[in-house]
């Protein structure tokens, strides 16, 4: 496959994986690759672990269900992330960023547009909209053969100093060569989020990986072969838009927005954040 081919293809699967292990070689794959990454004076402040073991994954799945039922289920999570969300397609082919919410249960699509609303909210409770979307993050992760969990040496990430940024910069590269290799690799890959949404939920999961005082827990993922047929969610949201270069690349200074690359420039191939 291409190089840009994979770039324009890469994406993040909302849906579920085949249920197949990942083989080794591709482990091993993906940890080369991200160890590959550039970091500043090479200090390669990236630390993996990988995580098979069922009861781990089931724990770490229930853990996130039950957070995204919590932050959704008191509106921290709506009135966090409202800036991003967008209700209809010509919002989103105007602005050409965040998510498109066109995927509730068939009695709330009415009500789509107040979802941020403390009507709305009621409504969702009242529906028990939350425990659904919790119910359906909770399979989604026991469901991935495989999670990953991301750590910064807290002798490079020490938040105030100039090497954190560095050390996050670094993680981020190593990141994205890893994601944009599960595209070779015929791979799906989504970050496990809402455990951080939560007071106190992320602490169970350092605790689950037996995470040292040395290393900073980052973030985790999940990971799996994708099947053919890619369904969506019963609730979901979508992000096939991205910004034109006028909307995000400027000529010589800040104050020209590039003009004449718009031309032509292609959605992803389907949608993901």
């Amino acid at each position: 496959m291409e190089f840009l081919d994979v770039v324009r293809r890469r994406r993040t699967t909302n849906g579920a994986f085949l249920p197949d292990p990942v083989t080794e070689e591709h482990q091993r794959l993906l940890m080369e690759v991200a160890g590959r990454a550039p970091s500043q004076l090479n200090s390669q402040p990236w630390r993996f672990v990988i995580v098979e073991e069922r009861p781990t994954i089931e724990a770490i799945a229930r853990i996130s269900g039950e957070s995204m039922t919590e932050a959704m289920s008191n509106g921290t999570f709506f009135e966090r992330y409202k800036p991003y969300f967008r209700f209809s397609k010509e919002e989103m082919e105007r602005r050409r960023d965040g998510m498109l919410f066109d995927r509730l249960p068939a009695p709330l699509r009415p009500f789509t547009s107040q979802v941020f609303t403390a009507r709305g909210q009621k409504l969702m409770n009242a529906m028990r909209v939350p425990q659904s979307l919790g119910e359906e993050n909770r399979k989604l992760v026991a469901g991935s053969p495989l999670l990953l969990g991301v750590m910064l040496d807290r002798s490079e990430y020490r938040p105030g100093e100039l090497s954190s940024f560095y050390s996050v910069f670094s993680m981020g590269a190593a990141m994205e060569n890893l994601w944009l290799t599960t595209v070779e690799l015929g791979m799906g890959i989504q970050f496990v989020s809402f455990p951080m949404e939560v007071p106190g939920r992320w602490d169970e999961i350092v605790r689950l990986l037996e995470v040292p005082d040395d290393l900073e827990l980052m973030a985790v993922y999940r990971l799996g072969y994708l099947p053919q047929e890619q369904r969506r969610p019963p609730i979901d949201w979508t992000s096939e838009q991205r910004k034109l270069p006028s909307q995000y690349v400027f000529r010589g200074t800040c104050a020209t927005p590039q003009k004449g690359w718009d031309q032509g420039y292609g959605r992803n191939t389907a949608p993901g954040s």
